[in-house]
């Protein structure tokens, strides 16, 4: 049997790794290649948590219950310019990111209390909160996924894994 400590003797190594998406997609890599001089409109920072065979929503994760869209520390997302979301103006700053899934719906919330491990919302800095629909998908997704699909100006953070998946539309103002 290996012991952890062997494997990495530093730090225990978590299986859920962290990602971050940007918004325009690749805008680093643009950044570097093209000398993109503008910042990006948005970014998201969280922990890829794996289904490993579990039933997500409505299973793991309880059906009106707060979610950290994610694992481990809290998801974040940082705003670099204002933006519209729902006929509301999202302030540029830093957020953190969770939800409260329904079947049918979520609940999506931006909160102020940053640099917060798992789920530790205080719902008085709760700043802004957005109803999106719940799609099925068709295939199952293995590891938690939230990426921003169109154009900078008109996108939607997607936000899926197992076989649902939910989208937050979001435009520059």
């Amino acid at each position: 049997m290996i012991r952890p400590a062997a494997i990495n003797p530093y730090a225990p190594v978590d299986i859920s790794a962290m990602d971050i998406s940007y918004l325009p997609v690749d805008f680093p890599v643009h950044k570097m290649t093209k000398g993109t001089p503008e910042q990006p409109v948005a970014r998201v920072i969280y922990s890829r948590p794996h289904r490993q065979g579990r039933k997500i929503f409505g299973g793991l994760l309880k059906y009106g219950e707060p979610w950290r869209l994610g694992a481990n520390e809290a998801t974040e997302i940082e705003i670099f310019q204002p933006i519209r979301i729902q006929e509301k103006t999202v302030a540029k700053g830093r957020y953190i990111l969770y939800c409260i899934p329904f079947e049918n719906t979520w609940t999506i919330i931006f909160n102020n209390n940053t640099y917060t491990w798992g789920l530790q919302q205080d719902p008085k800095k709760d700043v802004y909160r957005f109803e999106i629909p719940v799609q099925k998908t068709t295939t199952n997704i293995e590891n938690f996924t939230m990426v921003f699909q169109g154009e900078p100006k008109n996108a939607s953070l997607v936000i899926a894994w197992d076989d649902t998946q939910a989208r937050l539309p979001l435009s520059i103002i």
